[in-house]
């Protein structure tokens, strides 16, 4: 039973120990306030500062994440039924996945200029790569059994692709949401510290310019409290999706 509480245990004795530890050695709150004081925070006038830059933040990588989702299914279904695509462009994928993202941050500002729209496409950039790689994988793994029946049935490509191929992809699709919701979140808070006067990226800018520690610590907090929250959402729609599948 306890071990349902852990994870809760584990985070009240690190903070207890952080309190304690910077409490006792009277840490300045400018080097690494208590948790206290930045718990403080959330109830004074400054969480509407934190709220009001929250929402940017999110809403580029909820647009970022829904984009690529549609983005990278499609061009998964597209290298599932066309090997020579695949064989083409896939080794190009790859490539572009080992490079280090956060590097082509300021490409994008180039191409798309200082404002939302680069924020924007680079969300979408990070979040592609993993999702199509996966997708493609799930839909080339469908059991090959259940598509030959389908086809000796008189089924159609389009109708194995809907009743089979995708169905039998879902796991991997949320496997890859799981990653890419989190690289959505680390580019939009990369890009926010290059171009945006708004977004918690800016604000914890701000706050380091300013030696607010208390409010930066807030505003990593509440940007640790958005990939929760969005993490969870996609573990839920995993379970139900997943579920109902199972049942059909």
């Amino acid at each position: 039973m306890i071990e349902k509480y852990l994870p809760w245990l584990t985070a009240a004795f690190l903070l207890a120990v952080w309190e304690i530890m910077t409490r006792l050695f009277a840490v300045p709150a400018v080097i690494l306030p208590p948790p206290s004081n930045i718990a403080g925070i959330f109830v004074s006038d400054k969480v509407l500062l934190i709220m009001d830059n929250a929402v940017p933040t999110t809403i580029q990588v909820l647009a970022g994440v829904l984009i690529a989702i549609v983005v990278a299914v499609l061009m998964a279904m597209v290298f599932s039924y066309f090997d020579r695509v695949r064989q083409a462009v896939v080794p190009y994928i790859i490539a572009f996945q080992v490079i280090p993202k956060i590097a082509l941050a300021p490409v994008f500002i180039l191409w798309f200029g200082i404002g939302f729209m680069s924020r924007f496409a680079f969300v979408v950039f990070m979040c592609f790569f993993p999702i199509v790689i996966s997708m493609a994988a799930g839909l080339r793994e469908a059991d090959a059994g259940i598509v030959k029946m389908c086809r000796s049935l008189g089924c159609t490509r389009l109708q194995i692709l809907f009743l089979v191929r995708l169905p039998f992809s879902a796991p991997y699709l949320f496997s890859s949401l799981k990653t890419a919701t989190t690289m959505a979140l680390i580019g939009v808070i990369v890009s926010e510290f290059i171009t945006a006067d708004r977004g918690l990226g800016y604000l914890i800018l701000w706050s380091a310019s300013r030696l607010d520690t208390t409010l930066l610590m807030a505003s990593i907090v509440m940007c640790c409290a958005i990939g929760v929250v969005i993490y969870g959402f996609v573990s839920l729609a995993e379970r139900v999706v997943l579920r109902r599948l199972s049942m059909r």
